[in-house]
């Protein structure tokens, strides 16, 4: 093996959201730096990475100018161009973790779903669709509802929608706004993750979270999650069968779902740190971030072991809260229809600060908006013994504490 030294080499990210932030602030303590590319001026990975390049994801002297600053280029944000990335990557010689073939069969969920199918990994009943007649034939097979999918584009419960009735199918098509896929609706016990890690010559699998959704979007994550046994080992079976799909270094967020009799479903796979990885910051022995640092650069991982159980819940924009802070008035702060954006940052964050086994991650977004991940708390046990029902409900109180401010 080369002996590793710090400082070390750089990574080139593509994308500078708060997985950039994360990302940058787990390898700054390696000795390894971080430059990465964001349309957004001052990003919210900006304030802790080396340095920022201002281009578009697939602006490709962007990305020649990233790969001519790093080591290796990884990405934080699925809108990343494959083909351009590819291209770069054997013009410059800077390898691309995880591959651009990766990212490609990620970027269409029906190529994903059949990939994984043929490599024998359980997944819901689905189909292409290009008209409602399809939409109204796959619930005629599968029953309603069935969860119309965007094939590409859609993240944050975007491009996900349940179809209750054949009435409703050229609706939910139209709002899809372009090529679609159609799914059978799962009737699950819980959605589970796994944060898995593909390294140079070796595996590794985070402890099996317990995620929250309400309207498509990530609420909370719960680890250890509340399975038997038996069913988050087959959860492991699942994503390590993933990993043997997925092409090139790097953390893999590997959605599941379990059904009442215990089986395990796959229900999507991010190539990327995830948000129900989030809690492994203080959660593990390693955060998700430092594994996907060591992954991409060929790295050994560190361990994936849990410290205590841990509950994350996401700090979501809340408008409202935001005008009523900013004394507008009350029928305008209860208004349904309020969707503009607001400059804003957190405000009464005391109680988390002063919580014994609370941690706040502000994102720094200067812009809040209905339902935009603008941070998250993580509450730890004490010991390992810690009940995570206790742990949950300390974690919603706190996450009920926080108001959003405006700085007009």
């Amino acid at each position: 093996m080369t002996t590793l030294r710090t400082p070390g080499p750089t990574i080139g990210v593509v994308g500078g959201g708060q997985l950039g932030r994360m990302l940058a602030e787990a390898a700054a303590p390696l000795g390894v730096e971080v430059v990465v590319l964001d349309p957004t001026p001052d990003c919210p990975a900006a304030l802790v990475a080396r340095d920022q390049i201002v281009a578009e994801f697939d602006d490709e002297a962007g990305i020649r100018e990233l790969a001519a600053r790093a080591d290796v280029l990884t990405f934080e944000i699925e809108l990343a161009d494959q083909d351009v990335m590819e291209r770069v990557s054997e013009e410059t010689g800077t390898p691309v973790h995880p591959k651009p073939s990766t990212l490609e069969t990620i970027h269409d969920k029906l190529v994903q779903k059949r990939e994984l199918e043929d490599a024998g990994v359980p997944v819901p009943p689905f189909r292409a669709v290009e008209d409602a007649d399809d939409i109204r034939a796959a619930i005629d097979d599968y029953g309603a509802p069935v969860m119309l999918k965007a094939r590409t584009g859609g993240y944050d419960g975007r491009g996900n929608v349940p179809v209750e009735s054949k009435d409703e199918a050229a609706d939910a098509l139209e709002s899809v706004a372009g090529p679609a896929m159609v799914e059978s609706f799962v009737d699950f016990e819980r959605e589970v993750s796994v944060i898995a890690v593909k390294g140079e010559d070796e595996v590794a699998t985070f402890p099996i979270g317990e995620n929250v959704h309400v309207d498509e979007i990530l609420r909370e994550t719960i680890v250890p999650a509340r399975s038997s046994a038996a069913a988050a080992e087959r959860a492991y079976d699942v994503a390590r069968d993933v990993l043997e799909v997925m092409d090139g270094r790097g953390v893999y967020g590997i959605e599941l779902f379990e059904t009442p009799d215990e089986e395990i479903l796959l229900n999507e796979i991010a190539p990327r740190p995830h948000n129900s990885g989030h809690w492994t910051i203080e959660g593990a022995q390693s955060s998700q971030f430092e594994q996907h640092a060591r992954a991409v650069l060929g790295w050994p991982l560190g361990s994936t072991e849990l410290r205590s159980p841990t509950v994350l819940t996401n700090l979501l924009g809340d408008v409202r809260k935001s005008f009523a802070l900013s004394s507008q008035s009350e029928s305008q702060s209860d208004s349904d229809d309020v969707d503009e954006e607001q400059r804003a940052g957190f405000g009464d964050i005391d109680r988390i600060l002063e919580t014994p086994g609370a941690h706040l991650h502000w994102y720094g977004k200067r812009q809040v908006r209905p339902l935009r991940k603008m941070g998250h708390v993580t509450v730890s046990g004490e010991t390992e013994d810690a009940g995570v029902e206790d742990l949950l409900e300390r974690a919603r109180d706190l996450e009920n504490s926080v108001t959003f401010r405006t700085d007009e």
